[in-house]
């Protein structure tokens, strides 16, 4: 695509009404229409939020993966978010991408959301704030960046369906404010509906929402773009503001709207809206230089990998440390156990997943770390997968034996046709194939067939677990033995983004060194026998297969636990657990807040056996921690990328001091969390009964102490703040006021660290309707600071309408009122606190993106939160 500009109202003038109605819809899953005698050329999206997949779920090119966004959420750090958004950029331009479907900004109600791992916090002003400086990194290299999905998409359970009814005051206060901070700072070049109904109606075909917030009040010009398949009208949609369906070919932009602008339902004028809306989005993408259809390629380059390292350590949260057992000796023999220790878990499930360049475990960067990796010894425990590890990669070819399978694809049954030949045949390493996009030009339908076939050599004798979890039908065979059938009789699951079935497994016993044929008959989704409703059809389906030896829990946890205990084998211990893609994926909820089976049973016996191990949890979201009072030290990981594994390594041996912070509230037990009694959809709807106290403000409203807050996190060193001062500033035009906070920062430890403000802002007492206690308005990640160094930090200026308004439904505005307001800088450590008074004199009531507010600072004091 050329750098070139098209002239958006000359070709508005030539095109034909069919043309208007083809650029607004993609002509496939990635691509928007391109009217080649105009010059209007083809625009390519790619899944965000985490990485850059590029046009292909099946068999895509390798691509750098990010840290989740709770894990981004912990790091406190906008300069290196923007970064990361550059480089996600960058990444754009390898997979000719001109647009990012990115960052996610939905807030987390409560821990159990399937997709809670892609936004960056329970807090809006975190979620907003932070995907601003994501926007703004994209957009450095010319790509387009989309925040989603607007709005309250907060579960997966009936997403296409549910009604989301939520009060206009949280609405704004809580579900809009990340999607208005961020359109306000970053203007990014899209923005994505979400699939739900919002109060009674789909949020793509939503009036109020789309027209009169988003364009009149917000005053958006940029593209919005539907999710995809949540399109669910011709006339609605179109009328309310949606300039472009996803995606192709197209359900309601071909024939059915020529029909609604004949009929009068729809306007031509409005179309001509929507197309230029398109039109903008084509002249943004023309800016990023990449030519149409271009080619996928990898850049995997050693400035990549060191971005993505520091992502992942700076994003880990150091809960606990009693006695200082953290960080350890790389000179000391180390046990390492547990079921997320020797695996790569480094995203989670769903449209954020994505082919990594490569990955690292926990295990292999603790013995990178290690004086010597002979030092490091390690044992499993349990398994803390839900579906048996992909198989993929413990197989070989029996042609060339290559590692991986090979995967044939047939217009025809094995029982139709006997003697069928294939129409494509392809050299695969991951088990898991998504044919949303699969494409040959043979396969003239979404009903086909597939064989897998690889060599399997285990290197235990033992008793085998193999798996297959199919959208469509599918059999195992070892050897020529029937091992799995997921076709004769099948069970709804959650798979395949809901259109699957649950992962159906079987065993054998397997020699070691033996090699075995494993082979995979497949039919795609139509050859269901599944009845699926309520959730979005991706195409014609997938199979997955997995594998691995069988082992005895309760064992294997007395071997841990034997080990452990060892004081003369082993100096140091590290515990790995948490969840991983199976757990927390896009189609699907958690059903609750707990780790696998066998996890805390694990943890609990080998804290009572070695009681200064360390417990490594990797999630997405809050898990429970019965142990947790035993615990002494305690990390949180997330899923850290492609270099998750390196990163805990990085904090656990102290070559960085953790500063992170949690982004979310981690309550004690799921039934803490404030939307436990109104969460997934009854009836058709969910209602959004915890009002404004999400998170954090709840916790505080009720008095009531969580298992770790929200902001929460250690350092290796200590700090203390000071010397709080603030100053009020009127921007140019008197468009706004702001407040300006500046406080003196010193490292009281013996350590080098950075350090994270955090700044509160409590309501007057005087309030006139109930308010949460206090609520981040600002934060600010200091950088490294010598032992006994001193800095005065100036924090980034604070909106004074923003920090001291409530959205007053009996107005329909932002209301900012009169009275005195505390504001609190917080940082690491208890009682870290600095506090200063501010008064704003008069009520003033706004609407917009800011407000103008007269305000007083008053009788500066320290203080706690």
């Amino acid at each position: 695509m050329k750098p070139t500009e098209i002239d958006i109202e000359a070709v508005l003038a030539q095109l034909s009404l069919d043309e208007k109605v083809a650029l607004l819809s993609g002509i496939d899953g990635w691509h928007t229409k391109a009217i080649p005698r105009l010059g209007v050329p083809s625009v390519r999206m790619s899944d965000g939020p985490n990485g850059v997949r590029g046009t292909r779920f099946f068999n895509g090119v390798p691509a750098a993966c990010l840290p989740c966004e709770t894990a981004l959420g912990a790091t406190f750090d906008q300069d290196l978010i923007r970064q990361l958004g550059q480089l996600l950029g960058q990444e754009c331009k390898a997979k000719g991408a001109h647009v990012l479907l990115g960052p996610t900004i939905n807030i987390q109600r409560g821990p159990l959301g399937g997709r809670g791992f892609e936004s960056f916090s329970e807090d809006p002003v975190l979620s907003g704030t932070l995907a601003a400086s994501y926007c703004e990194g994209v957009s450095s290299e010319n790509i387009i960046a989309t925040p989603k999905h607007l709005v309250c998409n907060d579960q997966e359970h009936e997403r296409v369906a549910v009604n989301s009814i939520v009060t206009d005051r949280a609405l704004r206060e809580i579900y809009l404010l990340p999607f208005q901070i961020a359109l306000g700072r970053a203007r990014p070049g899209a923005l994505m509906t979400s699939y739900n109904k919002v109060n009674g109606t789909h949020a793509s075909e939503d009036p109020r929402l789309l027209r009169d917030i988003v364009r009149q009040e917000w005053k958006y010009e940029g593209l919005i773009v539907s999710d995809w398949f949540g399109t669910y009208s011709v006339s609605e949609a179109l009328n309310a503001g949606l300039d472009l369906e996803m995606p192709g070919m197209s359900h309601f932009r071909g024939p059915s709207l020529i029909h609604a602008i004949t009929s009068n339902k729809v306007k031509e004028h409005t179309i001509d809206e929507r197309v230029r809306s398109v039109l903008r989005m084509v002249n943004l993408a023309s800016r990023s230089n990449i030519p149409e259809m271009a080619p996928e390629v990898q850049r995997n380059l050693p400035a990549t990998s060191a971005l993505l390292r520091r992502a992942a350590s700076e994003s880990v949260v150091l809960l606990k440390n009693e006695g200082n057992i953290l960080p350890l000796n790389p000179s000391k023999k180390t046990l390492v156990l547990g079921p997320n220790a020797n695996i790569a878990t480094y995203c989670g499930g769903g449209s954020a997943s994505l082919p990594a360049y490569y990955t690292t475990t926990p295990l292999q960067g603790i013995r990178a770390k290690t004086t010597s990796p002979d030092l490091v010894s390690f044992t499993q425990g349990v398994y803390g997968h839900k579906e048996l590890p992909l198989l993929g990669e413990q197989l070989c070819t029996a042609e060339d034996g290559r590692v991986g399978y090979t995967f044939r694809v047939y217009t025809e049954s094995k029982e139709a046709n006997p003697a069928r030949v294939a129409v494509d045949t392809l050299h695969m390493t991951s088990s898991s194939a998504f044919l949303m996009d699969y494409m040959h030009p043979q396969v003239k339908s979404d009903v086909y067939y597939v064989t897998m076939d690889g060599t399997f050599t285990p290197t235990e004798t033992g008793e085998y677990e193999f798996g297959l979890t199919v959208a469509g039908t599918g059999l195992l065979y070892v050897d020529g033995k029937l091992v799995v059938d997921n076709k004769t009789h099948q069970r709804q699951g959650t798979s395949f983004f809901g259109i699957g079935t649950p992962e159906e497994r079987g065993s054998i016993h397997l020699t070691a060194g033996q090699k075995y044929a494993v082979h995979v008959d497949y039919g795609t989704a139509p050859t269901s026998n599944l009845k699926v409703k309520n959730v979005v059809s991706f195409g014609p389906g997938g199979v997955r297969v997995g594998g691995a030896r069988r082992i005895e829990p309760a064992q294997a946890v007395e071997e841990a636990v034997r080990l452990a205990a060892d004081t003369s084998a082993f100096d140091q211990v590290v515990v790995c657990i948490g969840l991983n893609s199976d757990w927390e994926s896009e189609g699907f909820d958690r059903p609750h807040m707990d780790l696998p089976a066998g996890s805390d049973e694990l943890v609990h016996r080998v804290l009572a056996a070695r009681p200064d191990a360390v417990v490594v949890v990797q999630s997405g979201t809050p898990v429970t921690m019965p142990w947790a009072s035993n615990a002494k030290a305690l990390l949180q990981a997330w899923y850290g990328g492609n270099e998750a594994g390196n990163g805990i390594a990085d904090v656990l041996f102290g070559d960085v001091n953790p500063a992170a912070k949690l982004p979310l509230t981690f309550p004690v037990t799921l039934a803490q969390n404030p939307s436990y009694l109104n969460y997934r959809s009854e009836g058709g709807r969910v209602l959004y009964g915890e009002d404004v106290y999400v998170g954090y403000r709840y916790y505080d409203a009720v008095g009531v102490q969580p298992l770790f807050r929200f902001g929460h996190g250690l350092s290796y060193t200590s700090f203390a703040s000071s010397g709080l001062s603030l100053a009020v500033q009127d921007t140019p035009k008197v468009t706004d006021a702001s407040l300006s906070p500046s406080v003196t920062v010193k490292n009281t430890g013996e350590r080098a660290g950075a350090e994270v403000l955090q700044v509160y802002v409590a309501p007057p007492p005087t309030t006139a309707l109930r308010r949460p206690i206090r609520e981040l308005k600002a934060f600010h990640k200091v950088p490294v600071l010598a032992p006994g160094e001193s800095r005065t930090v100036h924090l980034p200026p604070i909106s004074l309408a923003l920090a001291t308004s409530y959205w007053d439904e009996n107005r329909d505005a932002w209301l900012s009122e009169a009275g005195a307001y505390t504001l609190h800088v917080v940082g690491t450590g208890a009682d870290n606190v600095v506090s200063q008074t501010f008064v704003v004199e008069s009520s003033r009531w706004w609407t917009g993106l800011h407000g103008n507010v007269a305000t007083k600072a008053v009788n500066g004091v320290n203080g706690h939160a």
